[in-house]
């Protein structure tokens, strides 16, 4: 199996851990995909051209971080990320979705500041960052849950925590002095091995 990726994708940086934290990488090679490039010869793999994308086999394969995960996670048969049944599942998710939110805000956001200032769009600029700032004071406040604070990996802290450590992409995020428990919890995991291996090569210019 192949995970396609690129050092960019804070979607792909979750699918790249997971693949480490459940020791695949003798079972799943990483390849950086081109992408956003005129003919790439990655769009006759993947037609979308978006990242993360696993090769499953019979020329069959799964887009998306929150497939893509499943997938790796469950490959063994004894998964360890799932969500739990009941109300606790539901629990699981909701942050899941909370942690969602932060990431797909702050790469619109990011997206915009790598476009030439002639083609940015400053109200979603100002969109993105009055949401980040709401998502953020949400969190705060919640990091305290139980499911945060297991020991156990699991999909709500991943998200999370790529999705703040976008900040190693763009140190322009200035979020940390107001948010000492988020910033204390975060720091947690961007020593982590899986979290080491994945940093960006290069911040962003903007």
């Amino acid at each position: 199996m192949q995970l396609y990726v690129t050092d960019h994708s804070p979607f792909a940086r979750i699918a790249r851990i997971v693949r480490r934290e459940r020791g695949l990488e003798g079972q799943v090679d990483e390849v950086t995909a081109v992408t956003r490039t005129p003919n790439s010869s990655y769009y006759r793999i993947n037609p979308s051209g978006r990242v993360p994308y696993l090769t499953v086999g019979n020329g069959d394969g799964v887009e998306g971080s929150q497939p893509v995960c499943y997938f790796l996670d469950h490959l063994d048969g004894a998964p360890k990320m799932d969500a739990p049944a009941g109300d606790a599942g539901l629990a699981h998710r909701r942050l899941e979705e909370y942690a969602r939110s932060v990431m797909d805000g702050v790469s619109v956001w990011l997206r915009e500041l790598r476009r030439s200032p002639d083609d940015r769009s400053l109200v979603t600029i100002e969109h993105e960052r009055q949401r980040f700032g709401r998502l953020i004071d949400f969190w705060e406040n919640e990091i305290g849950h139980p499911f945060m604070q297991a020991r156990q990996l699991n999909m709500p802290q991943l998200t999370l925590a790529c999705a703040l450590l976008l900040e190693e992409w763009y140190p322009g995020l200035f979020w940390r002095s107001s948010h000492p428990r988020l910033a204390a919890w975060v720091d947690t995991y961007a020593v982590r091995p899986s979290f080491v291996a994945t940093r960006p090569l290069e911040k962003i210019k903007v």
